[in-house]
């Protein structure tokens, strides 16, 4: 067993090739939205959940679709709307007449999928958005006295349109506390809407042909592998120091005070201790997938975004003035210092 007291360089690692070879194979299919397919492994590899939220149009469902088919894993699509029921999700019991009498039978819904899209979780009322966290959370599901475990390799990614009001049911601060991060997805550059236009112009010459003489698929990457790379990440060395940048970094978000303004106007209040450990674990990952065998304060700023942008409730001044998450959260890394 690898010792976690001291930083060590890890050896080079055919998970961390398989890995690394699965965000290629994504990032040629996906274009423009490099922090998208980032997030997303980031998240699959520290077993969390994620909350994409962008304008429609930005491939959150192609990249969804295309880490599913280069992973070997079951993917189920949800589509959230006001009269969707909690068992439309996590699935019920239904009655079924056999050769010896009739029974009670669990039907699985699409809750129960290696990655899982919520597609626009706002749309859908509380009990619904309750019966998606709950599996999230707790990762099983509990229908009438009997639980089901959910796969060892489970994702939710849910999205929702932030322009959107009219219609929809925001999650309250508590649920979206649970997922692991919230990334915002912007628009590509000029030269990737380019070649967006040319890679679809390009399938769409393909596609009649896809049967005859075509190259065949490369084989997906094994969902082992994800396994076997949340392992190693569990060995990444996180030194004192790096620890209580984390540590020193959520307490700003909740006693902004300490700091004097404008983060005293700006924060009403702070992460929770899932925001530490959502710190701790991306920022791990982030220093494997650098091939490091220990955490920096860069690895933390990296995804102190993602992790910590849904934990803050921003106060009324700041909203009047304009003021974003992403904002304090930027003036939080600029005054706390990295020791």
């Amino acid at each position: 067993m690898t010792d976690v007291s001291t930083p060590t360089q890890p050896a080079p690692s055919p998970t961390r090739d398989a890995v690394l070879e699965l965000k290629a194979r994504i990032g040629r299919a996906v274009l423009g939205q490099d922090r998208l397919i980032e997030s997303m492994l980031i998240g699959l590899l520290a077993n969390g959940n994620l909350l994409l939220e962008s304008l429609p149009g930005l491939a959150k469902t192609r990249a969804v679709k295309t880490l599913a088919k280069n992973l070997a894993a079951d993917l189920s699509r949800i589509q959230f709307t006001p009269d969707l029921l909690p068992s439309d999700v996590t699935g019920a019991e239904i009655y079924l007449q056999t050769e010896k009498g009739g029974e009670f039978r669990f039907q699985q819904g699409p809750i129960f999928a290696n990655l899982v899209l919520a597609d626009e979780i706002n749309r859908a009322p509380a009990k619904v958005q309750s019966a998606l966290l709950e599996a999230m959370e707790e990762r099983q599901v509990t229908v009438a006295g009997k639980t089901y475990k959910m796969p060892a390799l489970f994702m939710v990614l849910a999205t929702q349109n932030p322009i959107e009001q009219e219609g929809t049911y925001p999650l309250p601060e508590a649920q979206m506390d649970r997922f692991l991060m919230h990334v915002v997805i912007t628009y590509p550059d000029e030269a990737a809407e380019g070649e967006i236009i040319k890679l679809v112009r390009e399938e769409n010459a393909q596609a009649p042909r896809s049967g005859e003489g075509a190259p065949p698929p490369p084989k997906p990457i094994p969902q082992q592998a994800i396994l076997d790379a949340r392992r190693e990440i569990d060995h990444i060395f996180v030194s004192d120091l790096a620890q209580r940048y984390i540590v020193d970094v959520v307490f700003a978000t909740r006693f902004p005070d300490r700091y004097g303004e404008p983060l005293s106007k700006w924060i009403q209040i702070g992460a929770s201790p899932r925001g530490s450990l959502g710190l701790d674990r991306c920022a791990r990952v982030r220093a494997w997938l650098d091939g490091k065998g220990f955490v920096t304060p860069d690895h933390v700023r990296a995804v102190m975004h993602d992790c910590l942008r849904h934990r803050l409730i921003l106060t009324y001044e700041a909203l009047a003035e304009g003021i974003t998450a992403d904002q304090a959260i930027d003036k939080i890394a600029s005054v706390v210092a990295a020791a």
